[in-house]
């Protein structure tokens, strides 16, 4: 049957449009025989979590708080993330009562926030059980931090390293931590780039630079699971498939017109980072991969983003990611 499994899932994964659609976790989850996200109980587990205000975000945090995770909700805006917090509470399903969920207010794009930030995650919770990196938008215009980091890169490679290094000790304490990163499919397109990673004023494409910062955020996973033994703290990343969230209603609108009616919820295209967080199989076995719909998947569908990807590149990436944070080299 194992056997079977695998075949009818790469008849969905070679061809694109089933493996990243909504039918991708329907089959699957019925092929694989998923355990339901609900029967899982966190409750004691302290979950950091980017970008919970809409989309996906929003939809893992309301996943997690039903399962009883403690949430420490990390977002640009106070008002939006406090109203998370809310919404959280009253909630059907969730533990009577709901543990609550805490707000730490910082743009990950500032790096100086993203120090703050992590000073007073570590002061409020000695252990953390999870770090989910799931905040980043796509922009269509060129924007630089005030650290001249263009701002798709400072807030989607640069600021969650930071707040990775920043928090090990809380992670290790968990023995093990997961450090778990939403990545994209646009990866796929574009190959690893260190001299090209952060794209030009004159050149900038949006979807382009957005590809390049996830191609990044994942090679970059993949070195923090040579870096730290499995046993302290996993790192994964993962493709959520093409949700219906929106960040693609703003940023990709004739995209989500031709693809709108095979779109994932954002419930759907969370459900891989959630079951990654909460599950103690699978997801403990391993660090390091790439996963869609709760099995690992190839970085590469294309030689040349295949030839892109070298040891000495990824050196280089590591190297220069840890001299913009100005932290010391977790490698040692």
């Amino acid at each position: 049957m194992t056997g079977l499994r695998d075949v009818l899932d790469s008849a969905l994964e070679v061809p694109v449009v089933p493996s990243f659609t909504l039918v991708g976790p329907v089959v699957r989850s019925r092929l694989d025989g998923w355990r339901p996200l609900g029967s899982y109980d966190l409750t004691g587990r302290v979950v950091v979590l980017t970008g919970p205000t809409s989309g996906l975000g929003l939809a893992a945090a309301e996943q997690l708080s039903r399962c009883g995770a403690t949430l420490v909700l990390v977002g640009r805006d106070r008002a939006r993330t406090e109203a998370v917090t809310r919404r959280l509470a009253e909630l059907p399903g969730s533990p009577a009562p709901a543990p609550a969920a805490d707000v730490v207010v910082a743009d990950l794009g500032d790096l100086d926030a993203v120090r703050a930030a992590a000073v007073e995650i570590s002061h409020r919770y000695p252990r953390v059980d999870v770090l989910l990196h799931n905040a980043g938008a796509l922009s269509p215009t060129r924007s630089v931090t005030s650290a001249g980091l263009e701002a798709t890169v400072a807030s989607q490679v640069v600021g969650p390293f930071l707040l990775t290094a920043l928090l090990l000790p809380s992670l290790r304490a968990a023995a093990p931590g997961r450090v778990i990163t939403m990545s994209s499919g646009g990866l796929y397109a574009t190959g690893l780039t260190v001299q090209g990673l952060q794209m030009g004023e004159r050149d900038y494409r949006g979807a382009e630079q957005y590809a390049r910062a996830k191609r990044a955020q994942v090679t970059l996973t993949q070195t923090w699971a040579q870096t730290v033994p499995a046993d302290e703290v996993v790192f994964h990343s993962v493709h959520p498939g093409w949700a219906d969230t929106p960040g693609v209603r703003t940023s990709l609108p004739t995209f989500r017109r031709v693809t709108g009616p095979l779109l994932r919820t954002p419930a759907q295209g969370a459900d891989t980072m959630v079951w990654l967080a909460a599950d103690d199989g699978a997801p403990l076995r391993w660090s390091g991969l790439f996963w869609l719909d709760r099995r690992p998947r190839s970085l590469h569908r294309l030689p040349a983003t295949r030839r892109s990807d070298t040891p000495e590149r990824r050196d280089e990436l590591w190297r220069w990611v840890v001299r913009q944070g100005s932290v010391p080299d977790p490698r040692g």
